[in-house]
């Protein structure tokens, strides 16, 4: 089976394994793990930050940043499809008693335009909002990079207005490759950035948050009312070092592969690309309705050999990865074609 339905799918390389299994561990909530700490001080250096904090996920990063900034009652602002807000269950409300006021954005993109009304006036009758949270790459976007201009122009008028700024930065390293512009570069616009290891570079697990040294120490009383203290956390963030280390230039392997699958799409009738130009290496297609329902498209592909993802009520989503190489890509190409090509009756019975 070629498994595309994410780059969480990844299994750790031998070389990966071999790094986990000879760790230095210590307890990293009564003391420090020093693999620990190399993590943290090597994806500190790697996003330009003082300091980073080593998480079980991505939506731990999220959460616990969020509730630094934002106090009980307060509202953050963020686009109306990006992984917070659809994905974390409401996790700020939760947990933390934090409102949120959405954008629709095009492809995952806001513009300032859209914002600059949307701060709330300082008074007893409205909450108060303190920050703005931006997705990149944006994975509903079908894995758009934000641009870069947009991002500097929206941030800046997000402090001259006291707003705290929050990047979900899950896979900002494919936005770096594709972009060509580093990961500093990006991070030097936010006052906390997560950013995510089990998925582009292939990490079992892991998620670090960073930002400045005094953000970073009240992050991590969050992690722990989070349940996110963990001991000999070493043996985990071997791998996540690892991959920062020897996977990242890699991801321009998963981009070409993805730009494969794009053409193969629009080369092919019944089926169309739903998210478009392809930055990274999220594809994201809808099926024809005359053809059948994405239900049934994936199901085709899957007695072929090809697993792929529903993703709302007409997508399909495809993410390459390193576990995927180019000939596998190639018949997945040749899937999608049989599959659309086929008759819908036939599929349909």
């Amino acid at each position: 089976m070629i498994d595309l339905r994410s780059d969480t799918v990844t299994r750790p390389t031998a070389a990966m394994r071999q790094a986990m299994a000879h760790a230095d561990v210590g307890d990293d909530v009564i003391d420090i793990d020093p693999t620990v700490r190399r993590l943290e001080e090597r994806t500190a250096e790697v996003l330009g930050t003082e300091a980073a904090i080593f998480m079980p996920s991505g939506s731990m990063t999220n959460q616990v940043g969020i509730r630094v900034h934002c106090g009980r009652g307060d509202e953050f602002i963020c686009e109306a499809n990006c992984h917070v807000y659809t994905y974390e269950q409401g996790a700020y409300a939760q947990l933390s008693g934090i409102a949120t006021r959405t954008v629709e954005g095009e492809s995952g993109v806001m513009r300032l335009d859209q914002l600059r009304d949307l701060i709330r006036p300082e008074n007893d009758h409205s909450v108060r909002t303190r920050l703005i949270a931006l997705e990149n790459t944006h994975n509903r976007g079908g894995g758009r990079i934000l641009p870069f201009d947009e991002v500097q122009s929206i941030c800046a008028w997000a402090h001259a207005n006291g707003l705290r700024r929050h990047l979900d930065g899950a896979r900002l390293w494919n936005a770096a490759v594709a972009s060509g512009v580093d990961e500093a570069s990006w991070s030097a616009h936010f006052d906390s950035i997560s950013v995510c290891f089990s998925k582009g570079l292939g990490a079992p697990v892991g998620s670090c948050l960073a930002g400045g040294r005094d953000f970073i120490r009240e992050a991590r009383r969050g992690r722990k009312l989070f349940g996110g203290g963990m001991r000999q956390a070493g043996i985990i963030a071997a791998g996540a070092l690892y991959a920062l280390e020897h996977h990242r230039s890699r991801l321009a392997d998963d981009h070409e592969h993805a730009q494969l699958l794009a053409r193969t799409i629009d080369e092919t009738p019944n089926i169309r690309l739903q998210a478009a130009p392809v930055d990274t290496n999220i594809v994201v297609f809808e099926v024809d309705p005359q053809w059948g329902t994405p239900k049934q498209f994936v199901q085709e592909l899957a007695d072929l050999g090809l697993a792929v993802m529903p993703f709302g009520p007409r997508g399909i989503r495809m993410v390459t990865h390193l576990d995927v190489n180019r000939q596998q890509i190639g018949k997945a190409c040749d899937m999608l074609r049989v599959v659309a090509r086929l008759n819908s009756v036939s599929v349909a019975t």
